[in-house]
């Protein structure tokens, strides 16, 4: 049997944190040497399950697979599991470049580069900065933006906020595009993920059904295209899309958070913005994947001591899984202006900056819910939806502005030269 390697210590708070798959551990010194000071190399078993544990308990930089000796084939197999379990996770293969095939295997694997442990301990660094630019750069020509709203707990009016902001966006797109007037939308608008809790409120404030729901999509991310997106998704008046909670919330542990991550990446490819509700959903390590995905990140919170408080206790439960906090602000909702309570003190408590900053309004909300509207369409100069349009406006730089000329034109866009591919090149006419 293999003797499994003990665990080196994990990383300092605050340094990056690295993981190697590996039965032997051997090589693990190289690659500290090679980080440089840019983190610590924890090692794991080759073990699909343990492997997950420790990527959901550490949130790794990057894995690396160990291809050495007699690991190939179970280091294929991690990698497929791990390229359909952790998608968005850079994985580095390493091996011995005089080994038969080794560099190979690795790439036919699906790793994202090639470390030759026989080589000089700067190509990791070297690799991983050349791999992180270019994960950079594909991010940035993504196409669409996700705007996440999170709430501490129920009754904080996020999906009231989601529901008529997405309706007061969308309404703003195609006001947009008509002005523009340059012929077919590349995409979709506004999509509205109603994932907060109670379950499916923004369905039931936007008067919408949907058979369709969250984990469908997650089921049919293969199929997934404009046609479906389309057929499936349940349109308001307005034009938004909204995709919602099952109805059956035990539907839900079907799915993993890394492949509900992938469906609202995925949605990137066919809607300009994507508005992901989550206020009150109590599973934060969903919310934390959803957050470090997310473009911008509002936190809402009303203007009460409970919830100041529970909101601090969710950021700091945040940041103890290493979610950044530099692109969250913070929206004080329900909001009066006779309370001593200023809303940029409430910010200052909780460590970000003030986003936006909207009006308690609870009985204009409810007469308009009453008729079966958004108050964003039954009163217009409303104070509530004055101020949402606003929050609304600083949103529109994002409709449309991920586009590039390469894609409108269907040319692929060009590859960068990975160095495993330049060391392909030398193994294989190596003399």
């Amino acid at each position: 049997m293999t003797k499994m390697p003990t665990p080196t210590s994990p990383t300092l708070h605050g340094s990056s944190v690295y993981l190697y798959a590996t039965d032997s551990g051997k090589h693990v010194g190289w690659l500290n040497a090679g980080l440089n000071g840019l983190g610590q190399v924890s090692t794991v078993p080759l073990d699909s399950r343990a492997l997950s544990e420790r990527i959901g308990a550490t949130h790794p930089r990057s894995v690396f697979l160990d291809f050495s000796d007699d690991q190939a084939q179970r280091s294929t197999q991690l990698a497929a599991s791990l390229r359909r379990d952790w998608p968005q996770l850079l994985l580095i293969g390493t091996g011995h470049t005089n080994e038969t095939n080794t560099p190979i295997v690795a790439l036919r694997a699906g790793v994202d580069d090639y470390l030759d442990l026989d080589g000089p301990h700067s190509e990791v660094l070297s690799v991983l900065q050349d791999l992180m630019a270019r994960r950079k750069s594909t991010r940035a020509k993504a196409k669409g933006r996700t705007l996440a709203l999170l709430g501490a707990r129920a009754g904080m009016g996020v999906s009231t906020l989601a529901c008529n902001l997405s309706a007061l966006l969308e309404e703003h797109r195609s006001a947009m595009l008509a002005r523009r007037a340059k012929g077919t939308p590349q995409r979709q608008g506004v999509a509205l993920l109603d994932l907060g809790l109670p379950a499916r409120d923004d369905l039931m404030y936007m008067g919408l059904k949907s058979e369709f729901s969250f984990v469908d999509g997650v089921q049919n991310l293969q199929r997934l295209d404009t046609t479906l997106l389309q057929t499936a998704l349940v349109q308001h008046s307005s034009g938004a899309a909204v995709l919602p909670l099952p109805a059956n919330l035990g539907e839900i542990r079907a799915i993993s958070h890394a492949d509900s991550g992938t469906l609202i990446q995925r949605l990137g490819d066919f809607f300009d913005v994507q508005i992901a509700d989550l206020g009150g959903f109590t599973t934060v390590d969903f919310v934390a994947q959803v957050a470090r995905n997310a473009d911008q990140v509002w936190v809402v919170c009303d203007q009460s001591l409970g919830g100041i408080v529970s909101t601090a206790a969710l950021l700091r439960e945040l940041r103890e899984r290493d979610v950044g906090t530099k692109d969250f602000s913070i929206v004080v909702n329900k909001f009066d202006a006779t309370v001593n309570l200023p809303a940029k003190d409430i910010a200052a408590q909780l460590g970000l900056p003030l986003g936006h900053v909207l009006p308690a309004r609870s009985s204009a909300l409810l007469s308009a819910a009453c008729q079966g509207q958004l108050l964003a369409f039954a009163a217009r100069n409303d104070p509530y939806v004055q101020a949402v349009a606003q929050a609304a406006r600083s949103l529109a730089p994002w409709i449309g502005a991920r586009s590039t000329d390469s894609m409108a034109s269907g040319a692929p866009a060009r590859k960068t030269p990975s160095s495993m591919a330049q060391m392909l090149r030398k193994w294989i006419h190596r003399g």
